[in-house]
């Protein structure tokens, strides 16, 4: 399909990234990734996006689990982005629903009314066994929410970043994958320097990551980085200047 991309597949694990977006809006909104994880038949949604795209992503999913399947939907954080169609999602599956508990005195005004269906994660994050492997969520908190997450899958060895990572407009964007960091890195530094809320927590999350072994990293927005590129990425975003560094220009008050 011309919007679907697999990420891994071994024969038992499969990874498929979904990049569906608003066409009716296309002209003013940002391009976005969905993910999807699937092991003996059992299935794990990753920021599945607004309303505008649930039926088109709903189908997509359907030509490779039974949605009825799905055992877990993993929300990074709250934007409409990531989290606005959770209401369709919850009526539509049975799923767990899994966002920080930062976020979970909100979702009444996302229009869930099943508090029994969430899965509240701790700000140091946590693990949880899915098939034979396990899913790891590390915190991503400032980055640019405060209460934020990524996804790491050990057996495929990809880091489902989120906004980390995310670029807009760029040429790379159209081949799926970073094929050269330094073409691509102009793309990466407006984002980042706006939405990230200061280094400190860049490095955090950087120490963090580095604890696994990571294959590729996927963010919700623009394209992949795989092997030396992800390396690359880790490295850069380590030196990133945020929200903090940035606050007096941000500002701009006079004394």
């Amino acid at each position: 399909m011309k919007n679907e991309t697999l990420l891994y597949d071994d024969g038992v694990h499969k990874c498929v990234m979904f990049s569906l977006e608003d066409e009716e809006h296309h002209d003013y909104s940002l391009s976005v990734n969905q993910f999807l994880i699937i092991q003996h038949g059992s299935g794990v949604l990753i920021d599945p996006g607004s309303g505008a795209i649930f039926g088109e992503l709903y189908d997509a999913v359907s030509r490779h689990i039974d949605p009825a399947k799905l055992k877990y939907i993993f929300f990074s954080h709250q934007d409409p982005d990531v989290a606005g169609a959770i209401a369709e999602w919850s009526v539509s599956t049975s799923a767990q629903l899994i966002v920080s508990k930062l976020w979970t005195r909100f979702m009444g005004h996302y229009g869930l009314m099943d508090m029994g269906r969430i899965v509240a994660l701790e700000d140091q994050g946590g693990r949880i066994k899915f098939g034979s492997d396990y899913l790891q969520f590390i915190p991503a908190h400032f980055l640019h929410s405060p209460g934020n997450f990524s996804l790491y899958d050990s057996r495929s060895k990809i880091l489902f970043s989120g906004d980390i990572g995310a670029a807009v407009l760029s040429p790379q964007n159209l081949n799926k994958e970073v094929d050269n960091f330094e073409e691509h890195r102009p793309y990466l530094e407006s984002f980042h320097g706006r939405y990230m809320a200061g280094n400190r927590f860049c490095r955090a999350w950087v120490k963090c990551v580095r604890v696994h072994e990571i294959e590729m990293i996927a963010p919700q927005h623009g394209s992949l980085f795989r092997g030396e590129f992800a390396t690359q990425f880790l490295s850069w975003f380590e030196e990133v200047d945020g929200g903090l560094e940035q606050c007096e220009a941000l500002y701009g008050c006079k004394q």
